[in-house]
Order: C-alpha cells, then sequence, then structure tokens
C-alpha cells in the first residue's frame, strides 16, 4: 500500500479554490492520508510555494500529529497545539498556523502540500520554524507523500 495525501477541495495538480487562499477565507483545506508505515511514531506536513519572487515561501507546518492521525479538518485554528495532538510553527508570514496561497497577480504558482511519516516525534516547542523542523527530521523519515495544487491571482 502507497502512502497518499488528498484532499476533496482540488485535484492533484489542480486549482485551489480561492476559499483557501488570500483572495477567500484564507482557511486551510481539509486533507486526509493513507497507507502509512506501520512504524509510524508521528507525522509532520510542510506546505509551500517554490515560485514566490523571494525564493521558496512557508505556507504551513504542522509537527508531531500522532500517528493514529489519518486527516487534518477544514479551517485548522491556528493556535499552537491541535486539539488531537500536534504542535504548529510558524509560516512565512510569520505567524502560527495555515496562511493560504497569495501570489503576486500573473502566473500560477505551485502549492506542494508534503507529509512525512517519521519514526520518533520531533518534540520541539510549538512555534518552531521550517528550519528547526526540518533539522529535527533528519534521519527519521521514513514515506513522504505529496499533493500539488495551482492558484494565480
Amino acid at each position: 500500500m502507497s502512502f497518499v495525501l488528498e484532499t476533496k477541495v482540488f485535484p492533484k495538480g489542480g486549482e485551489i479554490p480561492s476559499k483557501y487562499t488570500c483572495s477567500g477565507q484564507d482557511v486551510s483545506p481539509a486533507l486526509s492520508w493513507s497507507g502509512a508505515p506501520q512504524a509510524t511514531k508521528s507525522f509532520a506536513l510542510i506546505v509551500e510555494d517554490p515560485d514566490a519572487p523571494s525564493g521558496t515561501f512557508t505556507h504551513w507546518v504542522v509537527y508531531d500529529l500522532p500517528p493514529g492521525t489519518h486527516q487534518l479538518p477544514e479551517n485548522v485554528s491556528q493556535t499552537d497545539d491541535l486539539s488531537g495532538g500536534g504542535r504548529q510553527g510558524r509560516n512565512g508570514f510569520r505567524r502560527t498556523g495555515y496562511g493560504g496561497p497569495c501570489p503576486p497577480p500573473g502566473k500560477a504558482h505551485r502549492y506542494f502540500f508534503r507529509l512525512y511519516a517519521l519514526d520518533s516525534t520531533l518534540n520541539l516547542p510549538a512555534g518552531a520554524s521550517r528550519q528547526e523542523v526540518e533539522s529535527a527530521m533528519r534521519g527519521h523519515l521514513i514515506a513522504q507523500a505529496e499533493l500539488m495544487g495551482k492558484f494565480a491571482r
């Protein structure tokens, strides 16, 4: 069974609805996943825009999601700690939680949702940066699932 990350709000490689962007309500889309390896001890999620003018921009950092977690609901609260377990880090907007696509007018940008299955928890404090999360993940990645959507203004 392969490790798969999905959403019902846009097809893989498709257009992200404006509701989930700065042009709309700027809420996180519902995500679900399946096929994680048995050895998974936690999940981490990083959402990024590699097409941003200033270089790769981070839109969401989530980590230490419990191994029994198989989804994130729409409109995850922008709190440090999540109610079902897990923590959120700082995004490129310097805020905790999800910050939706907000590219400059023009060509569509690609937004990569990457879910990591890890063989340990990261035990970082809430509000960790993407760099801190990636550093703590080194040597602990056992599987990765990816979903990409596009958005233009």
